[in-house]
């Protein structure tokens, strides 16, 4: 019996991001596609096997630089995934997502009496109060946030 293996046509120019834990392909779409045209090529695989995560996800855009605010939220949900930038059909530039010790704006404090969802002309910021398990501290209220993917903004 012939097997067929299916492969994923790599990209020319545009980004791969490896290492997303599996089952959060989509949510990572969702965030480079807010406010943005994404319609170009994109492939997305998932629950692959990993050696470090067990099973992971994988999204591939063609013409796609990301921002740095895409970058920290996808650091948030994704803290192990793996950023390649690829040119001439080649990784030109590898790098892990880093948690930044600060968050403003991107996240929403789960305090509904928090300032920042106040409508107060101020943007929500939470420092890092913990790596594993991911835990963000609101600076105005102190509160802290555990579920960062239902939290996104």
């Amino acid at each position: 019996m012939l097997t067929k293996e299916l492969k994923v046509k790599p990209i020319e120019n545009g980004t791969v991001i490896d290492h997303i834990p599996a089952g959060m392909a989509f949510k990572v779409i969702s965030i480079i596609a807010s406010g943005r045209d994404i319609d170009r090529p994109m492939s997305i695989v998932m629950n692959v096997e990993s050696k470090r995560l067990g099973k992971k996800d994988i999204v591939k855009m063609e013409d796609l630089v990301l921002k740095k605010r895409e970058v920290d939220k996808i650091g948030l949900i994704a803290p192990e995934a793996c950023i390649n930038i690829i040119e001439n059909a080649s990784v030109a530039k590898k790098r892990e997502v880093d948690l930044p010790k600060r968050v403003v704006g991107i996240v929403k404090c789960s305090n509904p009496n928090c300032v920042s969802n106040q409508n107060e002309p101020v943007d929500s910021e939470f420092v890092l109060a913990s790596k594993t398990p991911i835990r963000l501290r609101c600076i105005y209220c102190e509160r802290d946030v555990t579920n960062i993917t239902e939290n996104l903004i």
